[in-house]
Parts: structure tokens; C-alpha cells; sequence
């Protein structure tokens, strides 16, 4: 698995969620809706510090980062985290 964190998707997080160096951003599989490769699921964020990470990607300070325990959600992806623009929210596209 990688994770990508693009430039535009970074400064987002930091001006709608206010982070600054040694924050968290915790990526994680939950039930409902859907990704491009996933039915039944979709990609959630939340605030909190890794407790198992699985994989992460640290820019200016702030870290972004998977769980090990949601390895089924992620394993064998690449994820790209970017801003969609018409929303202006993250959108998460694996490949």
C-alpha cells in the first residue's frame, strides 16, 4: 500500500481543520457508501494519533497515515488523497 497526499489535498487539511506540525490524520475503510474499487465502503478521516500504523506520509509535520487493523480496506492499493474541486473536499481515489 502507499499513500499520496497531494499539495492541494495538504493545505486543505490544514485550513479546514486548522492542523499544524505533530498533528494525525487517520485514513480508515467504513461501512456505507463507496470508493472506485470498493461497494459498500468508503474512505473516513479522523483526528487522532496512530496506534498501529500501517503506512504514512508526513508533510510539513502533519502525519497521514493507515492502521494495520485496516489492512483489508487498503492492501495492494495506491491511495491518492486530492481535493475535488466542484466539492471542494478530499477525494480519494485508489488504484
Amino acid at each position: 500500500m502507499e499513500l499520496i497526499v497531494t499539495d492541494s489535498a495538504h493545505k486543505w487539511f490544514v485550513e479546514e481543520l486548522g492542523l499544524e506540525s505533530g498533528n494525525f490524520v487517520r485514513i480508515f475503510g467504513k461501512y456505507g457508501g463507496s470508493t472506485n474499487v470498493h461497494v459498500g465502503f468508503s474512505t473516513g478521516i479522523s483526528l487522532v494519533e496512530p496506534e498501529d500504523a500501517r503506512t504514512t506520509t508526513v508533510i510539513d509535520g502533519i502525519t497521514y497515515f493507515t492502521e494495520q487493523a485496516d489492512d483489508w480496506f487498503f492492501t495492494d492499493y495506491v491511495l491518492t488523497v486530492d481535493i475535488d474541486d466542484k466539492l471542494n473536499e478530499p477525494s480519494f481515489t485508489y488504484a
